[in-house]
């Protein structure tokens, strides 16, 4: 017998758009190989929300978002209605948040985030503003905090989409010493870094990471390194276990750089790349920063496209350990959402 997931999705830009679209075309993967059933029971998006105790009809939602419509308007919409109401209004297992970020005090996410967790509901994050400002008392309230009776909180689609980031460092190397973590962990900047070296211009690159949905309208938090930084907080508190706040460390985005500075530094044998960096420390701390990096063209995030990311882990007893990912577009940080959901349900 299948188990049932129901789930609440909390904001539907692309990212959770596309993870409706998942739950279609891999429903019978979920059925046949995890004997999952998931049930979208609510979805809010910036108008209002839709919701129903027996689940809400994914293609409906699909077309009213493709058609620029709110859910609000399907079958069981409902304008107005936020996620901290659809918590109240209707039983689910888990909550799907990726609302936009916001860096200033976390909301709406943050809340929603806590009450979910407060009331035993899972929490799968794409949106980063959660834990980059507040990842110790959101962690306390789930299973990260130690309390492995407490509900989930996954947020591996929050450092670097569909790249294992965080399973890597916490899971796969689980008893070692992290002495470094090196990392190339937003797409828009690596995009935009790599055209410019083949000649292109930043307003071109930048358009194009648009269109393809790697960039928001607005990319201040990508070419200023700011999610870049969010990233590396998510990585310094659930894999470095050192408590740390976006604010607590230098952030350099890549506004600076021009054309002749990328190709120099190929012609010097180096890739300049917007690097995020831990280094272990005698007093057992992380140095951390964001900023524009020339590696030598060997070192593994190097060696990457303009649509890759990456990251390198070197520890004591695993040696060095790194992983990329090639994405185009959002799916595939929508399919790290559902890999979270796959593991809250065993």
């Amino acid at each position: 017998m299948p188990h049932t997931l129901r789930i609440i999705v909390a904001g539907l830009g692309n990212v959770n758009l596309n993870l409706l679209r998942i739950l279609q075309s891999q429903r019978h993967i979920l059925m046949d190989t995890y004997f999952l059933d998931i049930v979208v029971v609510a979805a809010i998006d910036s108008q209002g929300g839709a919701l129903h105790a027996d689940g809400l009809d994914i293609a409906e939602l699909i077309a009213a978002k493709e058609a620029k419509q709110s859910v609000a308007t399907t079958t069981h919409g409902k304008p107005g209605l936020d996620t901290l109401q659809a918590l109240v209004h209707v039983k689910a297992d888990a909550l799907v948040e990726a609302t936009p970020v916001n860096l200033v005090d976390g909301e709406p996410a943050l809340s929603a985030v806590k009450t979910a967790l407060t009331n035993g509901m899972h929490a799968i994050l794409a949106n980063k503003a959660p834990l980059a400002l507040a990842y110790p008392a959101v962690a306390a309230l789930s299973d990260m905090g130690g309390d492995f009776s407490k509900p989930k909180l996954r947020f591996s689609a929050c450092v670097g989409g569909a790249l294992p980031t965080i399973n890597l460092g916490r899971r796969d190397l689980a008893g070692t010493v992290i002495s470094s973590v090196e990392g190339v962990l937003n797409g828009t900047t690596q995009y935009i870094l790599r055209t410019m070296e083949q000649g292109g211009s930043y307003a071109e690159a930048l358009k194009e990471a648009q269109v393809r949905g790697l960039a928001e309208t607005d990319p201040t938090l990508d070419v200023e390194g700011w999610d870049a930084a969010n990233k590396l907080t998510i990585v310094a508190n659930a894999v470095l276990n050192q408590p740390t706040n976006v604010r607590d460390f230098s952030v350099q985005g890549i506004t600076h750089l021009t054309a002749q500075d990328l190709q120099a530094a190929v012609a010097n044998g180096e890739r300049i790349v917007l690097l995020c960096k831990a280094e272990r420390q005698a007093d057992g701390r992380y140095d951390l920063s964001v900023k524009p990096t020339a590696l030598p063209l060997d070192h593994p995030l190097a060696r990457m496209t303009g649509w890759e990311m990456g990251v390198v882990y070197h520890t004591d007893i695993s040696g060095r350990a790194s992983a990329t990912s090639a994405e185009r577009g959002p799916m595939p940080t929508a399919a790290a959402m559902l890999r979270d959901l796959i593991d809250v349900s065993r």
